[in-house]
Parts: structure tokens; C-alpha cells; sequence
């Protein structure tokens, strides 16, 4: 008999006993959690090092997020998946390549011990897509209702080579505004998905990992200015927070704006407006107008790019606002989101 082999998890929902720091937390931290992400070590603190970190003059960004999403299941993708692809997108937006990931869990008592497993198999899947490595994390367990089966907080350490500078107020008059793929893929998933509105849909979630897709557009257009992820808000906000830092206008084209019908029929029904429906796999980004046609190539040479487009123009006008021509000829304000069209989207 091997008295050193790991002990087996056999419950197959979570209880309090999980959580407290004994034998049962053991089983179900090295069943479940470190069987699958394979940390260095048990200690206490992760340990890291990387070359990317010596090069003169790069720099460490860092960053968290937290995902309450409901359900945590869903057409195109899981909490596990955000969590990940979250956190990496994070990351690469503002340039820097993702290396390292924590992942922390608040689990509710009396939760599917095969749920769990099925999360940590999907955050294992994306991070091995990205490139990184989920080197540290916790586990927490509470009592029934004090939490909705799983919650998952994911920071995130990458590093930003020497000469890179995304920066919302790096946007000048002139640049190009360019999103990877079709909008509110997501928040239109997730929605049919809580079965609330009787809504039959074929829609997946377009939740995904954008570092590769942005290195091949920094390669390809080496002066891109700034680059946001279109979650919560949708790409009105994105556009938003960058008019607003950068002190410039920007005018977007409806025409021109990548939605599927049936994204576009959902929203007609329950009165959305899909510019502000969240993304999971989808950016905005500016760059010179010179550098606009490299920058969709490189976009559309990726799985996550296929459908980039080009949908506006940063101008001296209106400074801090978002604008949009609309298909019949006139214009509109398109503003910051005011309250919440769906709540616990991530």
C-alpha cells in the first residue's frame, strides 16, 4: 500500500468541513484544485521568475478581477473560463504579455463537487491557451445562501516590454477605431441562458483569451495607442472611458458595427441597446490611420479576429463625447451606461 498517495476526494457536494482548514479541506484543495493546476509548490506564496522581468525598462502590470456570474454554466463558456480570460484580456490590453494567475474561491455548502471540477477544468484549458500558469489561490466555503454556488476572484501579473505605452490618452484626432468581432455575443447569451424570458437562442458567449490576438496586432502596427475590452457596459462604455481620458471626440458608424440578427432580434424584443450588452472575447482599439489596414490583417489572421472592423474615428469635435451616424443619416449621443441592462453578467 502507498501510504504517501494523495488522498481522494468521495463527497459529491461541498460541506462546511471544506472549509475549515482539516483533512476535508485538504482533500478537496489537492482533488480538485492542485491535481489540475500543478503549482510549483504548497507554500504559501508563489515564487516566480522570468526573463521578460530583467529586459531594461519593462515594466509589471498587475491587476484583479472578481466573477458572480449567473448562471455559472452557459452557452460559449463557464465562471472558470471568464475568470480566466478575463484576467488575461486585462492584461493585454494595456500591452503586457500574461504569465502568472491566482485563483480564489468562495464555494456556497452543498455545492456539485463535479461543477467545481468541470470550472477548474475549463480555467485550466483557457490558461494553457493563453500561455499562463495559475500558480496561487484560496478556497473559502459558506453556508447555504450566503453565496450563489461559486464565486472566483483571479489577479493577474504579466509584463510590459521596454517601449510600450497602450494608454487611453495616448488617442489623437484622426485615429482609427477597430473592434476584433461581432458585439454583445455575451450579454445576449446570458440572458437567453437564465431562461427568464423564454427566449430560445442559438447564441453562444464570445468569451475569450485576446493575448495572442494582441500581440499579432502590436507586431503588425507597432503605434497602436489604446486598447479596451468591452465587458461590462459594452463597447459604449469602452469609447466612452477613452473619449473622456483622451480629451477627444469620437464618432462611430452604425453601419458599420459587427452584430448578429439574432443578437440584434433579442434586443429589439426586450428594448436593449446591444452597444452596451457586454463582450467576454471582444476589444476596441485605436491606432494611426496609416496603421489601420495592418491592424485588421493581424486581427483577422486569428481565431478571436475573424470579424474585426473597423467602426469609427477619434476627432477634434466634441471632446469627451461618443457619437454615432446612424444608417438613416442623422447622428446620436451615445453615452455612458446608466444603470445596469443585466446585472451579475460576469
Amino acid at each position: 500500500m502507498n501510504m504517501h498517495a494523495k488522498p481522494k476526494l468521495r463527497d459529491g457536494v461541498v460541506t462546511l468541513a471544506h472549509g475549515g482548514g482539516g483533512k476535508a479541506m485538504r482533500d478537496l484543495i489537492d482533488d480538485v484544485f492542485t491535481s489540475v493546476f500543478q503549482p510549483a509548490s504548497m507554500e504559501d506564496q508563489a515564487r516566480l521568475t522570468s526573463t521578460a522581468l530583467t529586459e531594461p525598462g519593462a515594466q509589471l502590470a498587475f491587476t484583479t478581477d472578481s466573477f458572480v456570474v449567473d448562471p455559472v454554466e452557459f452557452p460559449g463558456g463557464d465562471i472558470g473560463k471568464i475568470a480566466v480570460c478575463g484576467t488575461v484580456n486585462d492584461l493585454a490590453v494595456g500591452g503586457a504579455k500574461p504569465l502568472w494567475l491566482s485563483a480564489a474561491f468562495i464555494i456556497e455548502e452543498g455545492c456539485d463537487v463535479a461543477l467545481l471540477r468541470r470550472i477548474v477544468a475549463s480555467m485550466a484549458t483557457e490558461a494553457d491557451k493563453a500561455g499562463v500558469r495559475i500558480v496561487t489561490g484560496d478556497t473559502k466555503v459558506v453556508g447555504r445562501g450566503s453565496a450563489d454556488k461559486v464565486f472566483v476572484t483571479t489577479s493577474g501579473v504579466g509584463v510590459i516590454p521596454a517601449g510600450r505605452n497602450l494608454a487611453a490618452d495616448q488617442v489623437r484626432p484622426g485615429d482609427v477605431a477597430i473592434v476584433n468581432g461581432v458585439l454583445g455575443d455575451h450579454g445576449a447569451a446570458i440572458l437567453a441562458a437564465r431562461g427568464d424570458m423564454a427566449l430560445s437562442s442559438d447564441i453562444e458567449s464570445d468569451c475569450a483569451g485576446l493575448g495572442h490576438l494582441m500581440e499579432a496586432v502590436i507586431d503588425a502596427a507597432p503605434n497602436v495607442r489604446a486598447a479596451r475590452d468591452a465587458t461590462r457596459g459594452g463597447v459604449a462604455s469602452a469609447l466612452n472611458e477613452i473619449a473622456q481620458t483622451a480629451k477627444c471626440g469620437i464618432v462611430i458608424d452604425e453601419d458599420s458595427l459587427p452584430l448578429r440578427p439574432e443578437v440584434k432580434g433579442v434586443c429589439e424584443i426586450l428594448g436593449l441597446d446591444p452597444l452596451y450588452l457586454a463582450n467576454e472575447g471582444t476589444l476596441v482599439l485605436f491606432v494611426p490611420p496609416h496603421e489601420a489596414d495592418a491592424a485588421v490583417a493581424a486581427m483577422r489572421s486569428t481565431p478571436e479576429g475573424r470579424n474585426a472592423q473597423i467602426i469609427g474615428t477619434a476627432v477634434s469635435d466634441h471632446p469627451g463625447t461618443v457619437t454615432m451616424r446612424t444608417r438613416f443619416g442623422g447622428g446620436r449621443i451615445v453615452d455612458m451606461l446608466v444603470g445596469e441592462q443585466l446585472p451579475r453578467i460576469c
